[in-house]
């Protein structure tokens, strides 16, 4: 994936750290073997060489993964595509390695005839996807939060009652930390120095979670600067630019990591009132951090808001 992860976890008896360790890589490997885009034998990178017209047979994780991703594609009209590899490869971002400059408006036309996640279509009863001929998927918006669950589920099974879970930034936790506190984490500045912040200046805040995941998605690492202009990762699959709005990060909190992690892209393409619009109907919990004159500006989505007011409420001292 490209990326580092760690857990803090409370060790239920019986196990070694390093079997856990082992556990919890083999959990990662099956996601990054599945649905890699740099992997040409990954299962993902074979769907997307397949023959037009074929139906291809995924592994349960894949399909589990797909099958959202579509879903989250559907009802966002298509700010969120699965099927956007061909325009994140031509500007730069993707597996090919290509020059980071702005192409031609042709190549962007070329490259928006081969995605539309409508065109790809799937059979439960047999676990099939169908590959219409051209499509390149890249779940590297959701295949990350689910790796992050997938390791959660391991420790479940392991029989670990307490666990803090991250991977590339996405975080889930389960129960409370030795001492009853929640699993607390912090949510980075846009312009915080790049890896872990360490200093409080450099968070946007600091949240409790509890039996919760959090995904962060930033136009602030995948970027580059052409002739005075910036683009980010974030492709608009409608247009097939980069968003040029001013959404900074977008932090989601939901049940579960796969839930949450596409969600951020899909904001972030939506801009601040649509994505805000989308938050509120849908009833997500989201906290946008938006680029203005003046700074940075946070908007809170009333779900979001009600997460932070409990939190604060138990971190604060009862009162005598």
């Amino acid at each position: 994936m490209g990326t580092t992860w760690s857990v803090r976890v409370v060790p239920p008896a019986g196990i070694s750290p390093g079997e856990l360790q082992r556990g919890i890589q083999a959990e990662l490997d099956k996601v990054d073997g599945q649905m890699s885009t740099y992997k040409p034998q990954s299962a993902l990178s074979r769907y997307n060489r397949a023959a037009a017209g074929s139906w291809q047979v995924l592994p349960p994780e894949f399909f589990a993964v797909l099958r959202y991703a579509l879903e989250v594609a559907r009802d966002s009209g298509g700010a969120y595509d699965p099927t956007v590899g061909p325009l994140v490869n031509l500007w730069g971002f993707g597996p090919d390695r290509r020059p980071r400059e702005p192409p031609s408006a042709e190549a962007i036309a070329q490259a928006r005839a081969r995605i539309g996640w409508a065109k790809v279509k799937l059979d439960p009863a047999t676990r099939r996807a169908y590959q219409p001929g051209g499509i390149t998927l890249d779940l590297s918006a959701v295949a990350k939060g689910y790796g992050v669950d997938q390791v959660g589920r391991y420790l479940d099974r392991a029989g670990a009652a307490a666990w803090l879970v991250e991977v590339g930034g996405e975080l889930k936790a389960r129960g409370r930390k030795p001492d009853g506190s929640p699993w607390r984490v912090g949510i980075e500045r846009p312009d915080a120095a790049d890896g872990a912040p360490d200093r409080a200046d450099e968070l946007v805040d600091v949240i409790g979670l509890r039996d919760q995941a959090i995904a962060t998605s930033g136009d602030y690492r995948h970027v580059y600067e052409d002739h005075g202009r910036y683009y980010s990762h974030h492709i608009d699959p409608r247009s097939g630019w980069p968003v040029p709005h001013e959404v900074a990060s977008v932090s989601v909190l939901a049940a579960d990591c796969m839930t949450a992690d596409p969600l951020g892209t899909t904001l972030s393409v939506l801009g601040p009132e649509r994505g805000m619009a989308y938050a509120r109907r849908h009833g997500l919990a989201v906290l946008l951090v938006l680029r203005t004159a003046k700074g940075f500006v946070q908007r809170m989505s009333p779900a979001f808001a009600a997460a932070v007011a409990a939190d604060r409420q138990e971190a604060a001292p009862s009162l005598p």
